[in-house]
């Protein structure tokens, strides 16, 4: 059974593994200073969750992580790895991050617009939440077409 925790520094190497293995999607990351010393403080202020599992040797495994802006009410980063993509994870983590939100205001997130193939599952993801386009968000580091999605107020 996966389990979503407040991510430690002790998780900054994973984070980093799992960057580079979305980098295609969402551009250069990990070779990136402002994006690994943004990452180590969303680590030290408590706004990144990681979701882990037990591997085959029965360790536990981080397998995807989702940061947040509290500010701005706001779904920074969200990703799981490839092995475990469809299992329910990036689920677990989006429910956490909008828990942790306050949904008394709009939550946005900037994920790929409708023509990227790769992109699907995370829209349908944010669809099953709620959350539904908002305005164009232009082309992300790797290229890419994005778009705001914006989850509604309780009760909207």
């Amino acid at each position: 059974m996966d389990k979503v925790r407040v991510s430690t520094l002790d998780d900054y190497n994973d984070w980093l593994e799992l960057a580079r293995e979305v980098e295609p999607l969402f551009g250069p990351m990990v070779d990136d200073a402002a994006f690994r010393e943004g990452l180590k403080r969303a680590i030290e202020e408590k706004i990144a969750w990681c979701v882990e599992e037990p591997d085959e040797r029965g360790h536990t495994a981080f397998r995807g992580g989702i940061v947040v802006s509290k500010e701005a009410n706001e779904i920074l980063w969200l990703a799981v790895s490839r092995k475990t993509r469809g299992c329910g994870m990036g689920a677990a983590l989006l429910s956490e991050a909008i828990g942790r939100l306050d949904r008394s205001r709009p939550i946005a997130v900037t994920t790929f617009d409708d023509t990227i193939p790769e992109g699907l599952p995370a829209r349908r993801l944010y669809r099953r939440f709620g959350f539904a386009d908002s305005a164009a968000a232009g082309l992300n580091p790797a290229g890419i077409p994005t778009v705001t999605m914006i989850l509604g107020k309780e009760g909207a």
